[in-house]
């Protein structure tokens, strides 16, 4: 288990993002999770959903945990219908396997006509596309 911000450990940004400490655009929170836009998405709307409590992996989660957090992976994917029908759920578990932060996190990435692949350069959010998409994404 990771013990990020702990014993000279790098700060993790998504418990900073829980604790709402770093700025961020939630689409979804509760008790134990947290969903938030990604600020490099792959394609509109790519949305992340993480539990609040920090974890590097999947196989670090305690067991009573799965079911908060499925529910909110569930919840997010009706939410990215809004957007598109078709979308990608993935998790990127070590350095070799493309995972950047080592906070366990679901990626949600719509998909959309003609985007057969992803960029291979990842890109801001624009200001206006984050609070256009957020606002799609937030309310129940």
């Amino acid at each position: 288990m990771g013990a990020a911000g702990k014993g000279g450990a790098a700060p993790c940004i998504f418990c900073s993002i829980a604790r709402h400490e770093a700025p961020s655009r939630i689409v979804y929170e509760d008790e134990n999770t947290i969903a938030f836009l990604d600020i490099a998405p792959l394609s509109r709307g790519h949305t992340l959903v993480v539990p609040k409590a920090h974890v590097d992996r999947l196989t670090d989660l305690p067991p009573d945990q799965y079911a908060p957090l499925l529910s909110t992976l569930a919840r997010v994917c009706r939410r990215v219908e809004r957007l598109s029908t078709h979308y990608n759920v993935g998790l990127n578990q070590g350095a070799l396997a493309g995972q950047i932060v080592f906070h366990l996190h679901f990626h949600v990435i719509p998909r959309y006509e003609g985007q057969r692949t992803f960029p291979r350069v990842r890109k801001e959010i624009t200001e206006e596309d984050g609070r256009s998409v957020h606002g799609l994404l937030r309310a129940d």
